[in-house]
Order: structure tokens, then sequence, then C-alpha cells
């Protein structure tokens, strides 16, 4: 039974419910945005800097905001050699090599590319849980969706014509760097979960160690600038400050409060921003082949993220 008390809260009670809904799905929004114009700030950064600075940088912008937070939330750091050593494999898996990887291939290739290819974790993620995660078992819907993910793959490279006008190189980077983003997340998962540290904590000491690994690897194999031309020192610090730190505060955000299913959809927007940014703002040509082969790729890596139903305990 419905009393008058009840009924007068009601209204009240339902601005926070959706104000809230509102607040994350704006949250959502900005975070798709920022990843999906990453692979645009990549572009601009190459243009005048090495990939490897390009990575130093946004590795160096990107640990400064998370040292921040870590601050303001008087986080510390986690203790233990072993933990130590998990993250530094974590932070060359997840962060040092696709991130390098990606620089390096948008040398040759347009971010479009880059932004679709980035998509394509997924289904290796698939593929590579069936081996390695013995929880994860296959499913006919998830296979599918695996086989026409690359279908989509194939469609997106032109692979009926050969491959013609595409440089095979920074395209085979751009999707190494989009396999090694599963590899790096099942190593977390097999060594860090269940971890007493945060994950703040965690994250903020892996993109320090993915620093110092780029700190090391710089100076080797580029030299110093010359000049720091203002627009591509500007995309540097934005795609670290917001692409690297911000964007993962916001994941988090996400995760907490609407959960990792619905935070993780942000993947399927991405190619989309990115290759919009990419026509407008680079001039980037577009064959029909790539957003078609990139539907059927978020397509296809939808299917793979379905999981079957627990039948409910008697």
């Amino acid at each position: 039974m419905t009393t008058v008390a009840s009924t007068a809260r009601t209204p009240s009670a339902a601005r926070p419910r959706l104000r809230r809904a509102l607040d994350w799905r704006v949250r959502f929004t900005v975070l798709s945005l920022i990843w999906g114009f990453s692979f645009l700030l990549i572009k601009v950064g190459t243009e005048s800097y090495a990939p490897f600075q390009v990575t130093l940088g946004r590795l160096v912008f990107g640990t400064a905001v998370l040292a921040a937070a870590m601050a303001v939330k008087r986080e510390r750091l986690p203790r233990g050699a072993r933990t130590w050593a998990h993250l530094t494999v974590a932070a060359f898996l997840l962060n040092a090599l696709p991130f390098s990887l990606f620089a390096y291939a948008e040398l040759t290739i347009p971010s479009t590319l880059a932004g679709i290819c980035n998509a394509t974790s997924p289904l290796w993620g698939m593929a590579l849980s069936l081996v390695a995660l013995s929880e994860d078992r296959p499913t006919r819907l998830r296979v599918a969706g695996l086989g026409l993910g690359f279908l989509g793959v194939l469609t997106v490279l032109g692979a009926w014509q050969g491959f013609a006008g595409l440089d095979a190189g920074g395209t085979a980077m751009a999707l190494l760097a989009s396999l090694s983003y599963p590899i790096g997340w099942i190593y977390v998962r097999r060594t860090l979960a269940g971890s007493s540290h945060s994950n703040l904590s965690l994250t903020g000491a892996q993109l320090l160690l993915a620093t110092v690994q780029l700190a090391v690897v710089t100076p080797l194999f580029t030299s110093l600038p010359t000049a720091f031309p203002v627009l591509p020192l500007l995309a540097v610090a934005a795609l670290g400050a917001l692409g690297t730190g911000f964007a993962v505060l916001l994941q988090y955000g996400l995760v907490a409060e609407v959960g990792p299913t619905t935070a993780q959809m942000v993947t399927y927007f991405i190619p989309v921003i990115a290759t919009a940014a990419g026509v407008a703002l680079l001039g980037e040509s577009l064959a029909w082949s790539t957003p078609v082969g990139a539907v059927i790729v978020l397509a296809g890596a939808a299917l793979t993220q379905i999981r079957p139903r627990t039948a409910p305990q008697a």
C-alpha cells in the first residue's frame, strides 16, 4: 500500500537517480571522445617528434595526472618485490609496447585505420582467453563473433584487392598493439587478481614503470629534438594528460558505477570517433570498405562479449 508520505518523496528521490544516470552517460561520452581522438593526437605528435618521444611524453603526462590523483586520495604505491615484478611486465604489455607500436604505425598508416585496428582487441582477447583462461568456455555465438570480426578486418584491409595501397608494416604494428592489450590483461588477471592494493595504486605504479622503460629506451634510439613545435607538443600533452591519465580515472568511475560490461562498451565507439576525426580534421581519405569493415568488426566483437547465462541455483 502506498502512503501519502512515500508518494510525496518519490519525485525528489527520482531526481538524484536521474541525475546519476545522466552523469555516467556524460562521462561515458567524454571517455569515448578522449580515446577516439587519441589516434589523431598520435598522428599530430609524430609529425614533429619520434614515436618513442611521443610515447615517453604521453606516459610522463599520464603518470603526472595519476600521481596527483593518488596524492589527493592519499594513496600509496604498492609494496612487495613480487607485485612490482608483475607490474613491470604489465607496464610493458599494456603501456610501453602498444603505445610505441601505435606511434610507429601512424608514421605510415592513417589514424582512421589505427583506430579501427584498436577495435580488434576484444577479438584477440576472445581467441586468447579460450586458450589461457580455463573458465572462459567458447559458445557457438562467441566463435561466430570471432569469425565475423576477423572477416571485418579483412574487409577493412581490402583483402580481395590483394591489400593494394596498404602499408603492411604499419598495419601489422597496429594489429600487434591491439593484440598486446588482451595479453597484458590476461597476465594481470592471472598474477594480480585479488591484490590488496587499490586499482589506482596499481595503475599509478604501472604507468610509472612504463615511463621508466621508455625513459631508458628513448635516448638509445632517438636524438634530442632541435625544435619543439607548439601544436605537436600540445597534442602529446593532451594525449598523456587526457588520453592516458584522466581517461583512466573516468574508466574506474564508470566501472564502479555501472559495471565493467557497460563501461567496456566504450570500445565500440572509439573507431567511429577516430574515423570521423581523421577524415574531418586531418583530411584522411576513406574508402567504402573501411566503415563497412569497421561495422563488421564491431558486430563480431560485440558477439564475443556475450556470455551464456548461468542457470539459477535451486
